[in-house]
């Protein structure tokens, strides 16, 4: 696809991918017309929040917060900046048709998973679950969930150890390495596109804070999975004891342990913290955090 050579660039965005891209189009010295974050005040339900403000100023660039990427007064902005491309990065609302048309060559998204596989939301969770294979994959926005086609899909080799963070962390590598190739290119006015294979694509349903809640009753492997998939910057896995709330951000599963109890039971505490009856083999909670429930 031919596009203007060194093209007006605007970008929105909340979370880490937003900022990593915002960095890496800096350091490329992409032409940057505008950037659009997050307002903080309407950020309490994303996980892993980035403020875009202080980047972008250090940068020198054009900066504003918004609520509602879809808002009329978005639009009119990129069309009096004559804007090229839009990269809307990691924002869970859905961009409307006006928006999508507006920019001169469209609008650019980002998805964590090897698209056209695990589409939708709750990604980094699933991931660290095996239900779905990460990548960095950029794409061209169009009026489905993460259908669009794909500009480039960046690897990322998972171990089945790593916690959301790590996941997260990975994926970073990937967006830098995929835009140190994908960025001069498409400073010179290229772009390529692959249609998507629709007969082979999946898709993700929405997790929410409550599907921490840990069953005891599950096998100690299934419960510190879950443990990974929702640790920070994710919402967490939790349980109850007396009136408190308990957050448990990491764990180890034990098999051969010589302590046998009534499932969901605190068998031990030590100094590394303390060990609970799963309904096969043990937990070994290693970092944790209590609320009180009327906190």
């Amino acid at each position: 696809m031919e596009i203007s050579i060194n093209p007006r660039i605007a970008i929105a965005g909340s979370v880490n991918s937003s900022k990593k891209v915002l960095e890496k189009m800096i350091e490329h010295n992409m032409n940057v017309v505008s950037v659009y974050g997050l307002a903080p005040e309407f950020s309490k339900k994303v996980s892993g929040f980035q403020d875009l403000k202080p980047v972008a100023e250090h940068a020198g660039l054009r900066f504003k917060y918004f609520e509602k990427i879809n808002s009329e007064w978005i639009v009119d902005e990129l069309k009096s900046l004559e804007v090229d491309l839009f990269f809307v990065i990691g924002l869970s609302q859905l961009i409307d048709e006006e928006l999508i048309n507006t920019p001169k060559f469209g609008c650019i998204g980002y998805h964590p998973t090897k698209l056209p596989k695990g589409r939708g939301r709750g990604a980094i969770a699933w991931t660290v679950l095996g239900k779905v294979e990460s990548a960095a994959t950029f794409f061209k926005i169009d009026s489905g969930a993460d259908s669009g086609e794909i500009i480039f899909s960046e690897p990322v080799n998972l171990n089945g150890t790593e916690y959301a963070q790590d996941v997260i962390d990975k994926l970073m590598t990937a967006i830098s390495t995929g835009l140190d190739s994908f960025l001069p290119k498409l400073k010179k006015g290229q772009m390529s596109l692959i249609s998507q294979n629709e007969d082979v694509a999946s898709y993700l349903e929405i997790r929410r804070p409550n599907d921490g809640y840990i069953d005891w009753l599950s096998p100690a492997k299934d419960i510190q999975s879950l443990i990974r998939a929702v640790s920070k910057p994710l919402p967490g896995a939790f349980t109850f004891f007396q009136d408190n709330k308990i957050y448990i951000w990491k764990a180890d599963f034990l098999y051969d342990y010589n302590i046998q109890g009534v499932v969901g039971r605190v068998l031990k505490v030590d100094e590394t913290g303390f060990y609970v009856q799963a309904g096969v083999g043990v937990v070994h909670v290693t970092d944790f955090s209590i609320v009180p429930n009327d906190a």
